[in-house]
């Protein structure tokens, strides 16, 4: 007897539920977890070895190449909230310095190196409740190193306008005077600065996170301290506002990463004379993703720029804690601002990344803290070291499980050996309290095997 037309239709139907939910469900899980489709069946079908990225290495044997030391100011007994580090030679004496963000005291602090090694730590400028980045550049143009402070009001969540664009301007003899460009904004993250309209002078973009009504504007220098505010999105959560050519034009564009609900990557691309056209150029489907930073370099040294893109955050988690779906990854430059994902590897609590040749093998290799690991266990890693074998293949390795809570990465050769030091930065905002740090150098003392 032959079968029904309903029979037929019944079958075709069951048919497809069987195999689009299974499909619908396993990409949604690559998407949660910043894979492909074909990866995932892969490593369910037990066909790919995903312990290149996602499992541990003997930690031992990769210690070896760096020297762990704290500088600055001592932790005296509190938890230190070192929100930034960026690595600059302040007073231009041939020493590379450190200057930080302490969201505990309220203040940028200079770390000066001296002759020998030696490092002194003290306060620039006035009190500015929680900053959350700084940039050196010579905004005035007079020849000495002025600092862009990213003034968030408070760390913690929080929908006061209380956020502030703030220079702590040098007179080239090591004093700083606070000036305030703009104040009273939802809560600012990033300050970067370049000449975006084309007119020889130093402009800004400014990332606000906010909490419900961030926003990203660019601040055209009118000369004498002056600006002009230019909107260029409206909403909350922009953590990193990068800037490059992205195009190859030979003009600066911005890059900027806004998480909370977004996980979105922009580029808004310039047409040299500070006209912006926006291009959303990554969304995570993940909700929960974490964003918690972007930088700018050439991963492939093809001779464009990347973006380098960590997830990790955990400040809206309850309790912070690890994700399995956190990590590194980065977005190829494809020309015509069209960009490629590539996982990286997994990494719990990844906050921040830098892409240097940290083993002088002529690749990118890519270095990232984790602020939000199970600290409870002594196994988890703070400091990873992905090591690129030529091929943008990476191979995840532990550099250290202590100190925990490391938020904040600079690099730069620190000792002038040719080889790329680390400074870290700790924000200890959750328990345990027993491996904590303020400020460390990681001196690279890499030989080869």
């Amino acid at each position: 007897m032959a079968p029904s037309r309903f029979s037929l239709l019944f079958g075709l139907a069951a048919l497809a539920i069987i195999i689009l939910v299974p499909w619908f469900l396993v990409s949604r899980e690559a998407d949660r977890q910043g894979r492909s489709v074909s990866e995932l069946i892969s490593m369910i079908m037990g066909l790919r070895d995903d312990r290149a990225v996602s499992a541990p290495v003997d930690s031992r044997a990769d210690r070896r190449f760096l020297e762990r030391r704290p500088i600055g100011r001592s932790l005296e007994g509190s938890q230190p909230w070192i929100s930034h580090v960026s690595i600059v030679d302040l007073d231009q004496d041939g020493f590379t310095d450190v200057v930080l963000c302490d969201a505990t005291m309220n203040q940028v602090s200079w770390i000066r190196q001296e002759a020998g090694g030696s490092f002194t730590e003290r306060p620039l400028g006035d009190t500015i409740l929680a900053p959350a980045h700084v940039t050196p550049s010579d905004v005035d143009l007079d020849g000495d190193i002025d600092l862009l402070v990213a003034k968030m009001g408070a760390i913690l969540p929080n929908n006061d306008k209380i956020g502030s664009v703030v220079v702590l301007e040098n007179d080239g003899q090591e004093g700083f005077t606070t000036r305030i460009l703009l104040d009273d904004l939802a809560r600012v993250t990033d300050i970067e600065p370049g000449d975006f309209d084309g007119d020889g002078d130093i402009d800004l973009v400014v990332g606000q996170f906010g909490y419900d009504d961030g926003e990203i504007r660019w601040m055209e220098n009118l000369g004498g301290w002056n600006f002009e505010s230019h909107d260029l999105l409206a909403l909350s959560g922009t953590i990193h506002t990068p800037v490059g050519d992205l195009d190859g034009d030979g003009d600066l564009d911005i890059a900027a990463v806004v998480s909370q609900e977004w996980e979105e990557i922009y580029v808004f691309e310039n047409d040299g004379k500070g006209m912006f056209d926006r291009h959303l150029v990554y969304g995570a489907t993940n909700d929960d993703f974490g964003s918690s930073g972007i930088s700018l370099v050439d991963m492939d040294l093809d001779g464009d720029l990347d973006v380098l893109y960590s997830n990790g955050d955990a400040f809206d988690y309850i309790p912070p804690g690890p994700r399995p779906w956190h990590g590194v990854q980065w977005l190829e430059n494809d020309g015509d601002l069209g960009f490629t994902y590539h996982r990286i590897g997994d990494f719990p609590g990844a906050y921040f990344a830098n892409a240097v040749d940290g083993d002088l093998d002529g690749d990118v290799d890519v270095f990232v803290v984790s602020a939000f690991n199970d600290w409870d266990s002594p196994e988890a890693a703070s400091l990873a070291w992905f090591e690129n074998d030529g091929a943008m293949g990476f191979t995840r390795r532990i550099l250290a499980t202590e100190p925990t809570h490391l938020l904040a990465l600079a690099s730069a050769d620190m000792d002038g050996d040719g080889l790329v030091d680390l400074v870290t930065g700790a924000m200890h905002v959750s328990p345990p309290y027993d491996r904590m740090s303020r400020v460390t150098l990681w001196r690279n003392t890499w030989k080869d095997p």
